[in-house]
């Protein structure tokens, strides 16, 4: 049988899902022995909640999101958790986790998503190493589509630049060190 990115287990055995279906229980202190203990349920976890959290933001936000967002996001979770090099984050304990690079790419593709008349497309995240505030610095490359017609170019890529700081500081606790946007596509919407 082929595996499928709906299968995709973590290094520990456990699948993305199992980890996903568990964060709320983890979160109100009901960890079983081995989410308790184990450091890649603990990034997967990490990664999820950010991840929720920003899903939280678009829902709050006036604007309809785009057909089948929940479904993308989860795609790209599964996708992308398992790939690319690992980033320390600070956390609110004074600790780090491990996230991947690909997990932060996640987050950055959604923030860029919710501006109006953008999809987001490839994210490259490059870890700069430790600044002299002793906090990972990263080099971001997003690419971008455009809807055509009512969505002017030169008025969207600067929010877009603006939601990204954003969220590479508040939601993820790094520092800025690059960041490129390439419109690489105009898209129209279908009927």
């Amino acid at each position: 049988m082929e595996k499928t990115d709906s299968d995709y287990m973590l290094p520990c055995g456990r699948s993305v899902e199992q980890v996903w279906e568990r964060l709320d229980a983890v979160e109100a202190g009901r960890a079983d022995d081995h989410e308790a203990s184990c450091s890649h349920c603990a990034a997967a976890r990490e990664s999820l909640l950010v991840l929720r959290s920003a899903t939280r933001e678009l829902v709050d936000e006036p604007d309809p999101p785009p057909p089948a967002m929940a479904g993308r996001i989860m795609s790209a979770v599964r996708a992308e958790v398992r790939r690319g090099r690992m980033v320390n984050l600070p956390t609110p304990n004074s600790g780090t986790i491990e996230v991947s690079e690909q997990a932060i790419a996640v987050v950055l593709r959604y923030a860029a998503d919710t501006v109006p008349g953008v999809r987001a497309r490839e994210c490259r995240v490059d870890d700069q190493g430790i600044g002299a505030d002793g906090r990972h610095t990263v080099s971001i490359s997003l690419s971008i589509a455009v809807r055509h017609g009512d969505t002017a170019v030169e008025q969207v890529v600067p929010l877009v630049r603006e939601r990204l700081r954003a969220a590479v500081a508040a939601r993820i606790g790094l520092v800025l060190d690059r960041l490129d946007v390439a419109v690489v596509d105009i898209y129209q919407e279908e009927s």
